[in-house]
């Protein structure tokens, strides 16, 4: 399977939407938007992103819109995230794509935080060279309660 990056296009949005509102999808990520089936908020919070130096970008597995991998926050503290549809889990399109944005990007240090019991966030994370340097507890909307989370750090 080819794993390639592009700038997001606004056609991506709504498979995003479909993407990110996958209930359990939503559940192994645990940290997202309050309401994931909100689609204004989803819209604004994309709109509102567009509009910065944050690096977006959509996620291709042989063409199809896979999900996708942004740089986000200001510089010093700067996050990666990702998002791949379920249908592509376990596939390795969360690595490439994770891989390919480490490449585009080469500000350091990056930082990323997952759910603790997310076996499989983790590692892709470790994978692409994040080390873990904390353990925090957090309120997961995904859940609907707090919950253990790894920070995560990608230095030079």
């Amino acid at each position: 399977m080819e794993i390639a990056l592009r700038p997001v296009e606004d056609g991506d949005l709504p498979v995003f939407f479909r993407q990110m509102t996958d209930p359990e999808a939503v559940r192994m990520a645990a940290f997202g938007p309050k309401d994931p089936c909100d689609r204004e908020a989803f819209a604004t919070h994309w709109r509102l992103l567009r509009d910065t130096s944050d690096v977006l970008r959509t996620v291709l597995a042989d063409g199809a819109v896979a999900g996708n991998a942004a740089v986000y926050g200001t510089a010093g503290e700067r996050e990666v995230t990702y998002w791949v549809d379920r249908a592509y889990w376990g596939r390795g399109v969360a690595t490439a794509a994770l891989r390919a944005l480490l490449a585009e990007v080469a500000e350091r240090p990056l930082y990323a935080r997952a759910a603790a019991d997310n076996g499989a966030s983790l590692r892709v994370l470790e994978k692409c060279g994040f080390r873990e340097t904390a353990r925090a507890r957090g309120y997961a909307t995904g859940r609907g309660r707090e919950i253990d989370e790894v920070v995560l750090v990608l230095e030079g």
